[in-house]
């Protein structure tokens, strides 16, 4: 199998520790690892102490670069988004892979195929959700890249849909790579040690696990509206970066007199993470839109049924896994949870399917997958340049 010099924009797997931050990881230590070969070159705009680049900087194959002296005259925020293209253009590279929305805005000084992973536009999707400055940074930069971009990897259906709706990128130009998920998730646990990481966190009763960002697009309102119709000794428990949307969560809280059964987890160790999806009674994903949902597939990794919302891409994450509703139907939500708390037969169906629906997120398929779009961009490319 022929090699491949691989350049990565690095950002984010350096520096998030959530989100995007695990993607980069992902596809980097997938494709390193399968891939031995290939030689990888992560860029990044700084360093920053991140045990979870641990593992990836212990590959033979990988290595990590920053600016050197000399390189950055303008800050590092400039070195990424202009002055990329000169380094890659002096190199080996064969390829360059924008891993979190954006590529340099002068890629095309670079001389080689590019590909950019689109992971959402909420930003269009839901504009309310962001300040105008933000939206047009976000169009200028993401758009750009789709149309600069040899081939784009989309994460889901619904984000393909939209890329080709609001950026006019011709489907063929669109490849699926679904995201995958931490084989973290996919570890065994004893019930000793879910018990201990439950205590770890100060939960008891039994609880509903919500993941992610709690801001308005991810819906916790939805949950904790439900949780009025639900047993009195179930606990909501969220997990995730608090914002002021936080505030409104918990006034209604107290209005609907459940203020004491919602529990706030913030800056949960990932370790942690897998422990307390398998010692929840269900995981909860209400959110109104997605680019993928990857919270629904690490609770169907884990084994633990779940209820998603309708209307963007989470029936593509938990498949038959998991119980849908509309994220404004209350009653609806309340009687899926209910369900899944009362029905052992329809838990046990959806935790065979849901295994088996997350078994076709491996790692080392989404390495594979994602590399065959590089050796497409390649192609591409050259035939571009040939007929030029």
């Amino acid at each position: 199998m022929k090699s491949i010099r691989i350049a990565y924009d690095a950002k984010r797997a350096v520096q998030n520790m959530t989100g995007l931050g695990n993607y980069s990881r992902l596809i980097i230590e997938s494709i390193g690892r399968e891939y031995p070969s290939d030689r990888l070159t992560l860029f990044a705009p700084r360093h920053r102490d991140n045990p979870r680049m641990a593992g990836i900087l212990a590959l033979p194959n990988v290595e990590l670069r920053f600016p050197q002296k000399g390189e950055a005259p303008l800050g590092t925020a400039f070195w990424r988004t202009f002055g990329l293209p000169r380094l890659l253009a002096r190199g080996d590279y064969e390829i360059y892979h924008g891993l979190s929305n954006e590529l340099p805005l002068n890629i095309s000084r670079a001389g080689i195929p590019s590909v950019v992973t689109m992971h959402d536009v909420i930003y269009r999707r839901m504009p309310q959700c962001y300040s105008p400055i933000d939206r047009k940074i976000y169009d200028l930069k993401y758009g750009r890249s789709c149309r600069q971009a040899t081939r784009i990897i989309a994460i889901s259906e619904c984000t393909k849909r939209d890329v080709m709706e609001y950026y006019g990128v011709p489907e063929e130009k669109i490849d699926i790579v679904y995201q995958g998920v931490d084989e973290i998730f996919k570890r065994p646990f004893t019930p000793a040690e879910i018990e201990q990481a439950i205590r770890k966190h100060g939960l008891q009763k039994p609880y509903i696990l919500q993941v992610g960002s709690i801001e308005e697009r991810k819906n916790a309102m939805l949950s904790v509206r439900a949780l009025t119709a639900l047993p009195a000794d179930i606990e909501l428990v969220l997990v995730g970066r608090p914002t002021p949307y936080l505030d409104k969560v918990l006034k209604k809280a107290e209005r609907l007199g459940v203020r004491s059964r919602v529990r706030l987890l913030h800056g949960v160790p990932f370790p942690d993470l897998p422990l307390l999806y398998r010692g929840a009674a269900a995981a909860a994903y209400p959110s109104r839109y997605e680019g993928f949902g990857l919270p629904v597939l690490e609770a169907l990794t884990c084994g633990t049924p779940c209820v998603a919302a309708t209307g963007s891409c989470l029936e593509e994450a938990g498949g038959p896994g998991a119980l849908y509703v509309d994220p404004d139907d209350t009653p609806a939500m309340a009687q899926a949870l209910n369900k899944l708390l009362t029905d052992s037969d329809l838990r046990e169906t959806l935790r065979a399917e849901g295994l088996r629906h997350a078994d076709r997120f491996r790692g080392a398929d989404v390495a594979a997958n994602t590399r065959t779009v590089y050796l497409k961009a390649i192609e591409d490319f050259r035939a571009k340049s040939s007929a030029q």
